[in-house]
């Protein structure tokens, strides 16, 4: 293997503009493993995630910078959470979030308290403890929503209550956040704390206002010319998703109010459907970076805890969702659906490590033991999805479900 990639991958990689030769090696690879993949009866994303590994810095260092490949991944993110917005109607997300307010913060109190034993257990010391349980608090928005069909009645009002656990999950994890870069910067300074406070309010009210007296005039002055239609939908998706962060909140919170304020048009279908191959393209970009991310050299070091507290997330996050859920009315087999759907640690936890690392709070093996526990939820949590619920990647015709 390392012979045939010194023959023919490398002197493709010195002579072919790098950014080129990236998308070309991770489309291709990825198309390769993914055919495997189907084959083996794997869920696609394992492909992705696997090849991310071969390709990157600790393995054979085809790519040897991720960093950019992880800020283009980013759009597929932003982008998924403004679909998901405009199949969700406001009155009836409204009234989600109200009843899974108790869910998500009881639900995150005991992960944190968990993943505080569990790092405590292995000899961590008490911040680092802190920071790990922090980290398993939260669910992939991006492994629950990109599996979650969104054309099925049923899976509409799970998608209203994922995303609004999803969403609260993201306040909490903009926090701890702000706390961590307040102890670098040399603390967090009321202007900030401030404009978290008044961040969401001030979104949401801009983009209802703006929707009612601009855009969607706009749409509907132009709604035969397809082409302005999409430039003007991706405009006001990054767009918001860019003023969300100037307000101290997420790229992902201001692309989701984007499309919530739109799922009311008559035209939100059009523009859904426009936008998923766009979005697809940047996700499979954004599974691939997160395997190359991986410190092979360090991962050995942190394998055990990290598959213990993967496994423990895996298994008890599902009956958390599942016990918190029915005692809010709803019915056992959707919580537990639901519960499965939310069962593994997020991306949000991948960033937090990274600062956390950058702030000198946590050390490198900490760090790693973050990202390898994520990493490996990912991977068994969208293997187990695939397989056994209603999905638009699913292998069996039975489950596959856009």
């Amino acid at each position: 293997m390392a012979t045939l990639t010194k023959l023919f991958i490398l002197p493709l990689c010195m002579h072919s503009d790098p950014i080129v030769f990236h998308i070309f090696v991770i489309f291709t690879g990825s198309a390769i493993l993914a055919t495997l993949a189907l084959y083996a009866r794997q869920a696609l994303l394992v492909g992705y995630i696997v090849w991310g590994i071969l390709l990157g810095p600790s393995a054979f260092a085809i790519i040897k910078d991720t960093s950019i490949i992880t800020q283009i991944a980013q759009i597929g993110i932003i982008f998924l959470l403004f679909l998901l917005g405009l199949n969700l109607q406001p009155q009836d997300l409204l009234r989600t979030v109200r009843k899974t307010t108790v869910v998500t913060i009881i639900s995150s109190l005991v992960f944190g308290g968990l993943g505080f034993g569990i790092a405590w257990a292995f000899g961590f010391d008490f911040w680092e403890n802190l920071l790990i349980g922090a980290s398993v608090m939260f669910s992939s928005t991006i492994i629950g929503l990109k599996l979650l069909p969104t054309t099925v009645l049923h899976h509409k009002h799970a998608g209203e209550l994922m995303v609004s656990i999803l969403l609260l999950q993201d306040l909490i994890a903009i926090v701890v956040l702000l706390i961590l870069q307040g102890t670098r910067d040399g603390g967090t300074s009321i202007i900030d704390i401030g404009l978290l406070i008044l961040g969401l309010p001030l979104l949401i009210g801009f983009a209802l206002l703006f929707e009612r007296y601009i855009l969607i005039k706009l749409i509907c002055s132009f709604d035969k010319i397809q082409e302005y239609i999409f430039l003007v939908t991706i405009g006001w998706c990054l767009g918001m998703a860019e003023l969300a962060t100037f307000l101290s909140l997420s790229h992902e919170i201001g692309a989701f109010i984007g499309g919530v304020v739109l799922a009311s048009s008559p035209i939100a279908r059009f523009i859904a459907e426009s936008l998923k191959p766009l979005r697809d393209f940047f996700l499979v970009i954004f599974f691939f970076a997160l395997g190359a991310s991986l410190n092979l050299n360090v991962l050995y070091t942190v394998l055990l805890p990290a598959t213990v507290l993967a496994s423990m997330m895996l298994f008890v996050k599902p009956f958390i969702f599942k016990y918190l859920m029915v005692k809010g009315g709803e019915p056992a087999p959707l919580s537990l659906e639901i519960g499965v759907r939310l069962g593994q640690i997020s991306e949000f936890s991948l960033l937090i490590a990274v600062v956390a690392l950058s702030t000198g709070v946590i050390s490198d093996k900490a760090s790693y033991l973050i990202q390898a526990a994520t990493i490996i939820t990912f991977m068994a949590s969208s293997y187990y999805i695939v397989i056994t619920y209603p999905t638009p990647i699913a292998v069996s015709d039975r489950l596959r479900r856009d």
